[in-house]
């Protein structure tokens, strides 16, 4: 029984081993590479959100072929910008229009209109002065003297001038060589060429200008205005008709009308010209396109001092109530700038008033730009005087008056004063 005890621990002693030795090797837990700890997500700065663009209404009355290209630069001008977007509106009937919205708080912020209203719609508190943003300096630097003028009402700019408009000689070039033009200034010397030229051309006529046998103010300023009126009437009413410098100019023109046509207009002018029974017509860029289809050879030349139109960009108290005047301001100095204007008038023909632009060489090449323009810087800026009115009908009276003998100078422009005077009394 012990001898069976003992062989039995043995075998199981014998066992343990034969299994322990088939086991599985023993081994070393494994050891993980150190790692860096996960790098921390970027966090982004917290942005504004992108502020809304000021929306700058303009409200204008650009027509015919001005029109596309004047639109064209206000889609780039959007293309271009974010922070200001112009939103532009062609309006027919500015006044009534303006007479409406303004009040009512839904007006634009510009009104692209023309100096001659600066007065009035000052006064009805349609628009505001630009003394806050632009300064006498940045007029004189960048336009002509005419413009400059033109938009100062009251010692206070009114408006930044984008371009200009007047009358100057529109000359046959066949019947009239460029040396045999008189002097802008000599009075003497144009008098003495029409006369001259009408004993040796019997049938025709040296010049032609619808304000002389028309009641028309306009075309009959460049003489008023050449002997040194400094205009029909100023800010505070004053009226210059019976003075020494009109009656000068009324002088003139009674012997002015021994060698010129006794009636005139539009019409009769422009026949003269096409037909080549008038060597001249003192008139407009408007007036081109039918001196071109008569295909007369023509060029331009400065006479007198003539009025000067000008289309200007006003900024409204709409555009002040509602925060807008800053970004206004911004696109009115953009739209009268040099580079804008020269790329504006080089498709649109008009004469730029501002002076880089007008002597750009390429706007100098264009025919009507630099002839027109150069007769518009000796000019007189139109009135933008309410008073203004007052005048139109007293002064193509009187000339008229003057023209066809019906009145001596010095009767007829006291007469046109007085009358003036009281219409001005009435508005007052």
């Amino acid at each position: 029984m012990k001898k069976y005890i003992i062989t039995l621990l043995a075998g199981l002693i014998a066992l343990s081993l034969v299994l322990t030795a088939c086991g599985p090797a023993a081994t070393e837990a494994p050891t993980e590479a150190p790692t860096e700890p996960p790098a921390e997500e970027p966090t982004e700065e917290p942005t504004e959100p992108p502020a809304e663009a000021t929306t700058v209404t303009v409200w204008h009355g650009y027509a015919g072929d001005y029109q596309g290209t004047i639109e064209g630069l206000f889609d780039e001008f959007n293309a271009e910008n974010e922070a200001i977007q112009i939103e532009y509106t062609r309006v027919d009937e500015l006044r009534d229009s303006l007479s409406v919205a303004i009040p009512a708080g839904e007006g634009p912020d510009i009104i692209a209109w023309a100096n001659d209203q600066i007065g009035r719609n000052a006064l009805t508190g349609n628009i505001v002065a630009l003394g806050d943003w632009i300064d006498m300096g940045y007029l004189e630097d960048n336009f002509t003297d005419p413009a400059v003028s033109g938009v100062i009402w009251n010692d206070q700019i009114w408006a930044l001038p984008e371009t200009m408009e007047g009358i100057a000689l529109v000359y046959n070039r066949d019947l009239v060589t460029e040396d045999e033009l008189p002097a802008p200034d000599d009075f003497d010397a144009l008098l003495n060429k029409a006369c001259d030229f009408r004993e040796a051309n019997p049938d025709m006529w040296y010049l032609c200008n619808q304000g002389l046998g028309n009641p028309d103010a306009y075309h009959a300023a460049p003489i008023y205005f050449g002997f040194d009126m400094p205009g029909f009437v100023d800010d505070e009413g004053t009226v210059y008709l019976d003075t020494p410098e009109g009656l000068a100019a009324g002088e003139w023109m009674v012997e002015f009308s021994e060698c010129a046509p006794a009636e005139t207009s539009h019409e009769i002018c422009q026949a003269m010209l096409a037909e080549e029974q008038g060597a001249m017509w003192w008139t407009g860029p408007w007036a081109i396109s039918g001196v071109e289809e008569a295909g007369i050879d023509y060029g331009i030349a400065p006479m007198g001092k003539p009025f000067v139109g000008i289309k200007v960009w006003m900024l409204t108290t709409n555009a002040v109530d509602r925060g807008h005047a800053e970004a206004a301001v911004e696109v009115m100095k953009w739209w009268t700038s040099a580079d804008t204007l020269t790329t504006r008038v080089l498709s649109t023909k008009e004469i730029p008033a501002n002076v880089a632009a007008l002597e750009d060489s390429e706007v100098q090449a264009l025919k009507t730009v630099s002839g027109f323009g150069a007769s518009l810087e000796r000019g007189i800026p139109m009135a933008n005087t309410p008073f203004m009115d007052a005048l139109w009908g007293p002064v193509g009276d009187a000339t008229t008056a003057i023209w066809t003998g019906a009145q001596m100078p010095e009767e007829a422009l006291s007469d046109a004063q007085a009358a003036a005077e009281e219409a001005i009394e009435d508005m007052q």
